[in-house]
């Protein structure tokens, strides 16, 4: 179990940096930004795929590719897309957060699966974490007014987060559940494959994106560009190779009423990250919000350990 979490902690450290990359390159749209991170996670994994397909190639079935089709769709493409929009239109901690739902989600999804604790146990570190989330809802819009965007653009964001929140449910719910059932492949190999796929939906993205007509009307500079496509390679290579990788082996080795709360170091680490970015302290709701929802991940962690290690 302890293994798993630290799998859990090392995917939400990478996982965090998603947040600030929409944040740093502000003048590109939420398309923009998701076409071309899943465009280069799908080479870099068709590349990783080559010296592993000769064995892959007699392992991969039909329902399989199904399988990761709708998942790379509802935790890859749709997902960023939402994240990216929440961002750049409420910001990174009122979108961090409310993704961070995501423990609360997955927990209740999940409660019914073998190796959970049973929820009424859970009930006390679920009630926190629902009062971390009505804090940073309350920030959000009492500080609206002295924000470029109003509350109708900062409405549009959380709406866009809590599209996100939805996506990535429904994909931690059936990745975890889909690998439990099928045990023929590695962490590595599945994360692999997502990727691949994952890069073929991103070049029906790229088509609208990054048309010439559209991009000829782009404010960006040669410059801009350049930033663009190393964020966007950091974030392929760090979040989606790499994170993607550590989250599979997490959710093989932990129940989903535990592998869901780890998703909670992503909230942790996208909120340091913003809050470095901005160069300030949080404020007090959001202080509010962070402690609340650590402690209660914490506790649910602490129920699921075993008598001798608790």
């Amino acid at each position: 179990m302890w293994q798993g979490i630290a799998y859990g902690l090392a995917a939400g450290a990478l996982w965090g940096f998603i947040f600030l990359a929409p944040q740093l390159l502000s003048a590109f749209s939420a398309l923009e930004l998701s076409a071309a991170r899943y465009l280069l996670y799908g080479a870099i994994s068709l590349c990783l795929l080559v010296p592993l397909w000769p064995r892959l190639r007699h392992k991969v079935t039909r329902a399989d590719w199904i399988a990761l089709f709708w998942l790379s769709l509802a935790g890859n493409t749709i997902y960023y897309l939402f994240v990216a929009g929440a961002v750049q239109w409420a910001g990174i901690a009122p979108a961090s957060l409310i993704v961070g739902v995501l423990p609360v989600t997955v927990t209740l999804i999940g409660s019914r699966d073998h190796g959970a604790v049973p929820l009424r146990k859970l009930v006390w570190p679920l009630l926190l974490v629902g009062l971390g989330i009505l804090s940073v809802n309350l920030d959000v819009f009492m500080h609206a007014g002295s924000s470029t965007h109003g509350w109708g653009i900062k409405l549009l964001g959380i709406v866009c987060a809590v599209g996100a929140l939805t996506c990535w449910t429904l994909y931690a719910v059936g990745n975890a559940r889909y690998l439990a059932r099928n045990g023929h492949f590695s962490s590595h190999e599945w994360s692999v494959l997502t990727g691949v796929v994952t890069g073929l939906q991103a070049l029906l993205l790229a088509v609208p994106a990054f048309l010439p007509p559209l991009m000829g009307l782009h404010p960006a500079s040669g410059g801009d560009w350049r930033l663009f496509w190393l964020v966007c390679m950091a974030v392929a290579v760090g979040a989606s190779t790499i994170g993607n990788a550590f989250w599979h082996a997490a959710s093989r080795r932990l129940p989903l009423t535990l592998s869901g709360q780890m998703i909670v170091f992503e909230t942790f680490f996208a909120l340091c990250y913003g809050f470095l970015f901005d160069a300030r302290w949080p404020r007090m709701l959001e202080l509010v919000a962070i402690v609340s929802l650590l402690a209660g991940v914490s506790w649910s962690v602490r129920l699921h350990a075993p008598t001798r290690d608790a």
